[in-house]
């Protein structure tokens, strides 16, 4: 048996771990461990002198022990790739649920280490407390929220262009909902397709090859030109920052990007086209709402069609602190941006919530009472219920005396504390009402709406509207407690990124991005919503505990539509459209047109059918229609069949009927035939009594309901937050 290698001596060995130390590479660390330890230190000191931890300490020090200097080379690699794209990595970490995005997951899902993963999220900010995610450009990019604004392809280089504007409310915000997986996979391979297909040519020795036939006649200089001064029209007021994804610099580029106000940036060298275009697009998604489905399958669309293709996006919402074109406005004057009542309350954690529900629902109550039905601990209630109190969102009412202890301190919401504007938009006119916590109208006004068959007409009206009805409330109001506006029309609402899709009876609104004109005249936080669901959050609201469980909510106005409060918050859906009634209510009744797709019932469009007098006579409004319409008796039947339907479906035990049309006589026929149908006609009867019950807001339901929106986002405890 040969002998083994003998080790050096103890001098020799010194010597080489001097020389290590002294010298680069990670094997310098591993020696000064061992000197250090070879002068009799603690592995705790040693962690403390040289910046690790204790653990690599003691890993080095067994190590050497077991097989001297030999012992101090590294591991061997494991085979999988050091170097990741990171765009890659960026999308898989935003597009994983929040429990499978550790670096140690996203790396398996990609096949790389870890370590490799860890370091491209920190060059991209990833869950960095202090700021917000950017793209490692050269130059680098300042802090800032980062949207992607323009696409440029096909004549030339290929170039994204981004907008970058200060984080909302001075704080970056952590991201919001996760991207939209099919759409960005649609972009993704629009643009593969597209890069694929029209290859830029390369430069030669002399300049750049030949066009080949068929190529667009357009210098790509003077295509990028128009490019950029189409980007700088849609986004005036944005730093823009152009990046270079793909094929050589258009000549002149620099100059061009001077002249449009734009920065040339290069993209991070370890980031393939594609993978950067999905890595930013899917950061901008998760950051802003605003960048919806919508947007993302408009951008695949026009990447997929012929080339050249010059994409630009709509104008986004107005920033913080910026003061929209056309002088300004009573709110602009009054609450400029980062003084709003939602970033002022700043609610700390969800057990706050929890007591301020508590609170709400109970009117008043005291520490013991809330600790009792929260389940809180009384030592969490009342250090919770102080910081309310200072924060000035509960009042103390006078105590109770109790035959134990110490008097007996009620709370209850300070009604003051928060307002937020509610616009209801209807076909036939607009109402605007301004409300506080308990759900009190504080202001109202109502206006026709305008005949002018132009979006920008009715758009402006509705802003004109709001401003009027804030101009005559107080100022503190407008700098201390406004959350901000709720806007409310008939569905279908692309309510995240804020535009009117195809309302009925509404045709100038179609395809309007509302949130964002709106946007342009209020510094303040902005929802778009459905009419029935806004009333149903209302009802939910105002009603307090006699709203306190699970119900349906049947909003007769513009058609029948339906908001659904289950498990203590309003149900939206995946596309926030959950509610179409009256396609229900067809089913239901076997009425299919032609088709086969359901029937538009006349039942179900009560500003269309008659109104019928208790006695039976028809009203004023029965001589226009044509003969034989069908009876309010016959629309309640019809009605209550859907109801049903939901009561089926959901086994819920409350059925509340609102809306401008459930009033005079005509409310109670709909409350009888409903009622009837809920009861006599589910499966499950025998186990239930539904209530059907006249909503607690008549007149102007969806108008507080859209304000109330507001409240149910700043202070209604929920788990999993809505975008």
């Amino acid at each position: 048996m040969p002998d083994a290698p003998s080790r050096p001596s103890a001098e020799d060995e010194l010597d080489i771990l001097r020389r290590w130390a002294a010298g680069p590479g990670p094997r310098a660390l591993r020696a000064s461990i061992v000197l250090q330890a070879a002068l009799g230190r603690h592995n705790s000191e040693i962690a403390r002198r040289l910046g690790v931890s204790r653990q690599t300490v003691a890993t080095w020090r067994q190590r050497y022990a077991a097989q001297g200097t030999a012992g101090l080379a590294g591991r061997p690699q494991s085979g999988r790739p050091g170097v990741v794209d990171e765009g890659d990595v960026v999308t898989e970490t935003l597009l994983a649920p929040p429990d499978r995005r550790s670096s140690r997951s996203v790396g398996r899902r990609l096949g790389c280490s870890h370590t490799a993963v860890a370091a491209a999220r920190r060059r991209w900010n990833l869950g960095q407390a202090d700021r917000g995610p950017l793209p490692p450009l050269t130059p680098a990019l300042a802090d800032g929220e980062v949207w992607v604004v323009g696409v440029h392809h096909g004549t030339g280089p290929t170039l994204v262009l981004l907008a970058l504007r200060p984080h909302a409310f001075g704080q970056p915000a952590g991201p919001a909902v996760r991207p939209p997986t099919d759409a960005l996979a649609a972009v993704a391979a629009a643009f593969t397709h597209a890069l694929d297909s029209h290859e830029p040519a390369p430069a030669g020795p002399t300049g750049p090859a030949p066009r080949p036939p068929g190529r667009p006649a357009a210098e790509p200089n003077q295509a990028v030109s128009v490019f950029l001064a189409a980007a700088r029209r849609a986004h005036p007021r944005a730093a823009l920052h152009l990046v270079l994804l793909h094929g050589p610099a258009a000549t002149g580029l620099d100059e061009l990007c001077r002249r449009a106000r734009v920065t040339l940036h290069q993209p991070p060298e370890r980031t393939g086209p594609v993978s950067f275009l999905r890595a930013v697009l899917a950061l901008d998604a998760s950051r802003h709402p605003s960048s919806s489905a919508r947007v993302l399958l408009d951008l695949a669309a026009d990447l997929d069609g012929p080339a050249p293709v010059r994409w630009i996006r709509e104008p986004l919402p107005a920033a913080p602190g910026e003061s929209p074109p056309g002088g300004a406005g009573p709110l602009r004057a009054a609450a400029p941006a980062g003084s709003g009542g939602a970033n002022q309350i700043d609610l700390g954690s969800f057990n706050e919530c929890v007591v301020i529900e508590t609170v709400r629902l109970a009117g008043s109550i005291t520490r013991g009472e809330i600790a009792d039905r929260t389940r809180l601990t009384q030592q969490s209630v009342s250090r919770i219920a102080r910081s309310l109190l200072d924060r000035g969102l509960l009042v103390e009412e006078r105590r109770q005396h109790s035959t134990v202890g110490k008097p007996r301190g009620l709370v209850r919401l300070r009604d003051d504390a928060a307002h937020a504007l509610g616009i209801h938009i209807d076909p036939e006119v607009l109402t605007a009402v301004l409300v506080d916590l308990s759900g009190r109208i504080v202001a109202r006004r109502v206006e026709k709406i305008t005949p002018e068959p132009r979006p920008g007409a009715v758009v402006a009206q509705i802003a004109a509207l709001g401003e009027a009805v804030l101009a005559n409330t107080g100022q503190a109001v407008r700098e201390n407690s406004f959350l901000g506006l709720g806007v409310v029309v008939p569905g279908p609402v692309d309510t995240v990124s804020g535009t009117v899709l195809d309302p009925p009876l509404m045709g100038v609104l179609k395809d309007v991005p509302l949130r964002s004109l709106l946007e342009q005249r209020f510094s303040c936080p902005i929802l778009v919503e459905k009419d029935s669901t806004a009333a149903a959050v209302g009802e939910r609201w105002i009603g307090r505990e006699s709203r306190a469980r699970d119900f349906v909510y049947l909003y007769l106005g513009t058609g029948v539509g339906a908001g659904l409060i289950l498990n203590g918050d309003i149900y939206r859906g995946l596309t926030a459209n959950a509610g179409e009634f009256g396609q229900l209510c067809a089913v239901t009744l076997g009425r299919v047109e032609a088709s086969g797709r359901p029937e538009v019932l006349p039942e179900c469009n009560p500003a269309r059918h008659v109104l019928t007098r208790a006695d039976g006579h028809r009203t004023g409004a029965a001589a226009q229609v044509p003969k034989d319409p069908p009876t309010v008796r016959e629309a309640a039947r019809a009605i209550g069949r859907g109801a049903l339907a939901l009561i089926d479906l959901l086994d819920v035990g409350l059925v509340v009927v609102g809306g401008p049309f459930c009033t005079g006589p005509a409310a109670d026929i709909y409350l009888t035939e409903i009622e009837r149908a809920v009861n006599d006609f589910p499966t499950a009867r025998r186990l239930r009594r539904v209530h059907v019950e006249r909503s607690v807001s008549i007149h102007e339901a969806a108008a507080v309901g859209a304000a109330s929106t507001l409240f149910h986002a700043a202070f209604t405890p929920r788990l999993r937050r809505h975008p």
